[in-house]
């Protein structure tokens, strides 16, 4: 759990970054790479979701 949400953490900074070179500086590559790491966010933020009620459930 402790490592997914380390990579959850990363994925976010990842987004950030990506996501303001866009809108600051119109980055379209960046774009695309934002685009491609929220998808990859919204994976890991599921799997989380389902550690979470397993690990409640205990």
């Amino acid at each position: 759990m402790k490592n997914l949400v380390e990579k959850i953490a990363t994925l976010c900074e990842n987004f950030a970054k990506d996501a303001v070179a866009q809108v600051e500086s119109g980055n379209k590559a960046a774009g695309a790479r934002a685009r491609k790491v929220s998808l990859e966010l919204e994976k890991a933020m599921k799997e989380f979701r389902k550690l979470s009620i397993e690990e409640s459930k205990k």
